[in-house]
């Protein structure tokens, strides 16, 4: 097991519930990461959009940030060292004197992928499109309310069976996401979820546990089989879990 987030996590967690004054988030859209990679020396690249010339911070639970700037266009790269756990941030951005986060917390793993993780919705993998509908990561919380969200093609719509029976279905947005929430409860126990979409289908096989509170910090993560298990605690002060699925081998 990966311990991370040491620090005072819940003055963490109330900063990030605060948010933005809803007037703020009128004026300004909420930065966003949209692309992760490695440089030649192993530090992680990360990289997205924001208003332009703003200030952006990635802050993590122990206070340790990030910085960069956005240039006129609004792009902005921050570079992180290469690290042996998963981290999460706290994305946010500040223009004109004013500020706004973006949602949930932003999940930077040590091979170098990341991950928007999202309370109450599916996690968005930092992925290509792919033609083949890809599972990248699941999301369920204590009463088993779960979201399954991957990849695809732009627009095809995708149908989802877990344990061979039909559990929800949506479509590829315009970035090649999709998000699925299950129709019904997902018990403890090992599961097969399989979606079928334009250019064909994927299964994959997990067992599923109910969250875990951190022991401290605002989350833990364990490499798993699979991938990453992170138990992390939402703004609202609820534990969600985030499997994010390693589909390298694939």
């Amino acid at each position: 097991m990966a311990g991370c987030g040491a620090g005072d996590g819940g003055a963490w967690r109330a900063e990030r519930a605060k948010g933005a004054p809803a007037a703020e988030a009128g004026y300004l859209s909420p930065p966003l990461t949209l692309a992760v990679g490695r440089t030649a020396d192993g530090r992680v690249r990360l990289s997205g959009s924001a208003a332009p010339g703003a200030t952006v911070r990635l802050g993590q639970p122990n206070g340790e940030s990030l910085s960069a700037l956005a240039d006129a266009g609004g792009g902005w790269i921050a570079v992180a060292p290469a690290a042996a756990d998963v981290r999460l941030f706290g994305l946010s951005m500040t223009s004109g004197g004013r500020s706004v986060q973006s949602e949930g917390y932003l999940a930077v793993l040590p091979e170098g992928g990341a991950a928007q993780l999202r309370a109450g919705a599916g996690a968005q993998v930092l992925s290509a499109p792919s033609r083949r509908p890809r599972i990248l990561a699941i999301d369920h919380d204590h009463d088993g309310a779960a979201i399954v969200s991957g990849v695809g093609t732009v627009g095809a719509d995708v149908g989802l069976r877990v344990d061979r029976a039909a559990r929800g279905a949506s479509a590829v947005d315009q970035r090649g996401r999709f998000t699925i929430a299950l129709n019904q409860p997902l018990s403890p126990g090992d599961h097969e979820f399989e979606v079928a979409a334009e250019g064909g289908e994927d299964v994959i096989a997990l067992p599923i546990s109910r969250p875990v509170s951190p022991a401290s910090g605002p989350f833990r993560a364990e490499r798993t089989a699979r991938g990453w298990r992170i138990d992390w605690m939402t703004p609202g002060g609820a534990v969600q879990t985030t499997l994010l699925i390693d589909r390298a081998g694939d």
